[in-house]
C-alpha cells in the first residue's frame, strides 16, 4: 500500500501505471493531497467514484489520531499530540510570530522519528526508548496538522518547517530529504527550503551527506558545551564525534552551501554557564560563518537541570557579543503546556 502523503510526483505516476490510468491521474492525487490535504481518497471529487475504490485498495492518506492540543496563554504557541496506526505517538508543536520589521511566521516543529537513540541526559525524549523512524507521510501529517489547524483558525498558512521535534532527524536522513522535496513543491504547499531547519546532535557522516545534498536549508548543530569533557557529559554521541569532529563537517556544510550555520547552546545552571565556559565558546566560533542559537533550557524535572539565573544569561551573551559572535536568545514559547519535545507524551503515558 502506497501512502499518498509520503509519495511524490514519480511514486504517484508508478502507481498510475501500475493500474493502467492516464498519467495526469497522477497530477491529480499530487493536488489532492498536498494542495488541498485532503484525508480520504473519497474526497478527491474530480475522481470517478470507481476509480476511488481501485486507488482505496493500493493506497492510503496517513491521518493520525489527535490525542490532545495544548494551546499557551499567549495564544503563540500550540502543541499537538499525535497517535499513528501502529500506536506510536508524537509531538507536534505549530508557534506563530507576529512582526513589525518583517513578514509575519507560522513555524511548525516536526518530529521524525518516535523516541530517539541518542540519550542527551537533558532530553525528555532521550528518556523513552526509541520505537522507530517515522515515514515521510507521518513527518508530511505534522505538516498538516498544524496547516488545518491554520486554515479553521483563519491564520495564514504554515510559512517555516523546524526538524527540531522528537528524534534524530539525520538518523533518518533519506525520509527527512524526501519530506523536503514535497513540502518545497510549488504545486503542494511551496514553503521554501530557506525556511526549512534541520537540527543535529553532531552525526558527521550524515552531516556531510547533506551537505552534498545541496540544499539550502539552515542546518542547527546541537552544540551545548565547548568541550570534549562536558559535551560528552550531556550528549553521548560526543564520544563517537567528538567536537572537533562536529565542527569541521559543520565548517564544510558552510563551505558548500554558502548558508551559516546555527550553533544551538542550551544552558544550564552550573554546568555550562560559566564565564570560562562562555570565552571557550567564543574561541571555538571564531571565524567561522556562524550563528549562535543560547537557549535558556527547559526545565525536565526528571533530569535534574535547571534554568540559567537571569543575570548569568544576559552574561553569557553579552561575553559572546564582545568577542564577535553572533549570538541571540532564542524566544521562549509554550513553557506552559510543556512545548518541550517529549514533555507532553511522557505526561499522557504516565497517567
Amino acid at each position: 500500500m502506497l501512502d499518498l502523503l509520503g509519495a511524490d510526483l514519480a511514486d504517484l505516476e508508478n502507481l498510475t501505471n501500475e493500474l493502467n490510468l492516464p498519467r495526469f491521474r497522477a497530477k491529480q492525487l499530487f493536488h489532492w493531497v498536498h494542495r488541498q490535504g485532503v484525508t480520504a481518497i473519497g474526497e478527491m471529487s474530480n475522481i470517478p467514484g470507481k476509480l476511488q475504490e481501485i486507488l482505496s485498495e493500493k493506497a492510503f492518506i496517513t491521518r493520525p489520531k489527535l490525542i490532545t492540543t495544548s494551546k499557551s496563554k499567549k495564544g503563540d504557541t500550540i502543541k499537538f499530540l499525535l497517535k499513528f496506526s501502529d500506536g506510536v505517538m508524537v509531538e507536534t508543536v505549530l508557534m506563530t510570530y507576529e512582526r513589525t520589521a518583517s513578514r509575519d511566521r507560522n513555524t511548525v516543529c516536526v518530529s521524525t522519528q518516535a523516541g530517539c537513540a541518542m540519550g542527551c541526559v537533558f532530553c525528555a525524549t532521550g528518556m523513552d526508548r526509541m520505537e522507530r523512524n517515522l515515514t515521510a507521510g507521518e513527518i508530511m501529517a505534522q505538516v498538516w496538522t498544524a496547516q488545518r489547524y491554520c486554515r479553521e483558525y483563519k491564520l495564514d498558512q504554515v510559512t517555516n518547517v523546524v526538524y527540531m521535534g522528537m528524534g534524530e532527524p539525520l538518523a533518518n536522513l533519506p525520509v527527512v530529504l524526501k519530506s523536503i522535496h514535497l513540502l518545497n513543491h510549488p504545486e503542494g504547499l511551496g514553503i521554501g527550503m530557506r525556511r526549512m531547519t534541520i537540527s543535529t546532535c553532531g552525526l558527521v557522516p550524515q552531516i556531510y551527506q547533506l551537505a552534498d545534498a545541496a540544499l539550502p536549508v539552515t542546518l542547527a548543530v546541537s552544540l551545548h558545551a565547548p568541550d570534549n569533557e562536558g559535551r560528552s557529559s550531556l550528549m553521548p554521541i560526543n564520544k563517537k564525534y567528538p567536537l572537533e569532529e562536529v565542527l569541521k563537517a559543520a565548517d564544510y556544510y558552510a563551505e558548500k552551501t554558502g548558508r551559516r550555520v546555527t550553533y544551538e547552546y542550551a544552558l544550564f545552571r552550573g554546568v555550562n554557564d560559566s564565564e570560562e565556559d562562555g570565552a571557550k565558546l567564543c574561541r571555538l566560533m571564531h571565524n567561522r560563518l556562524a550563528n549562535v542559537n543560547i537557549i535558556p533550557s527547559n526545565e525536565v524535572p526528571e533530569s535534574g537541570f535547571q534554568s540559567p539565573e537571569p543575570e548569568v544569561l544576559a552574561k553569557f551573551v553579552q561575553k559572546l557579543a564582545a568577542c564577535g559572535v553572533n549570538a541571540v536568545v532564542r524566544e521562549e514559547k509554550g513553557g506552559d503546556i510543556n512545548a518541550a519535545c517529549g514533555q507532553l507524551r511522557r505526561r499522557i503515558r504516565g497517567k
